[in-house]
């Protein structure tokens, strides 16, 4: 499957455009992650907890979006971008939303 996050792949021809395709992952963080990530905002850095996680989580939003690509027929995806987003208020969860466009290509 190949996934740009420009409009078009250069040197393929898109034949099919399939529809918009989404992966949706919410994670939280748990009570130590949110723990030593408060001592290191307390200090100073980087919280790596936080950053493996988030990383894990747009490669399964990424997943996602790639298998319902699939679902359609498609082999390719076009114009990927994601956000993120703090839910829950103050329980540490977030969202990671993958988004393109679902395409055929040759």
């Amino acid at each position: 499957m190949l996934i740009t996050t420009t409009p078009s792949f250069e040197g393929k021809e898109i034949i099919e455009y399939k529809g918009l395709v989404f992966g949706e992952v919410v994670a939280g963080a748990n009570f130590l992650r949110d723990l030593f990530a408060g001592v290191t905002d307390f200090l100073g850095g980087r919280s790596g907890a936080y950053e493996s996680k988030l990383n894990q989580s747009r490669r399964n939003a990424l997943t996602e979006l790639e298998q319902e690509a699939k679902r359609l027929g498609a082999n390719a995806v076009v114009g990927v971008s994601f956000e993120y987003q703090s839910m829950g208020g103050d329980k540490g969860m977030f969202i990671v939303v993958a988004t393109g466009t679902a395409v055929v290509v040759r």
